[in-house]
């Protein structure tokens, strides 16, 4: 069980540091807040993955992390999302 928790923890710790060289890129500020918050969420998962292998008995706290965690990072890319593109004025018509 040390393995597979070493390798959640091992995963996570990639996963987190593979979303953050995109931020050099020349891309739009959209796709880096994508890329960046998926490599974010699933860094994160993998690590309370490690930890609930270290301690089952903890998994309704888990459970409660992983739902807050995924709702917290849905929520907040749809809001910096809508604030980068203003709304559309409509026309005189």
């Amino acid at each position: 069980m040390e393995i597979a928790s070493g390798v959640c923890f091992g995963v996570g710790l990639i996963l987190w540091w593979w979303g953050t060289p995109i931020l050099l890129t020349r891309r739009s500020i959209l796709f880096k807040l994508h890329y960046l918050s998926v490599a974010d969420t699933l860094g994160s998962l993998a690590l309370m993955v490690g930890l609930v292998i270290r301690r089952p008995q903890e998994w309704s706290l888990w459970l409660l992390a992983v739902l807050s965690l995924v709702m917290w990072n849905t929520v907040l890319g749809y809001v910096l999302a809508y604030c980068a593109h203003p709304p559309e004025r409509k026309r005189d018509e």
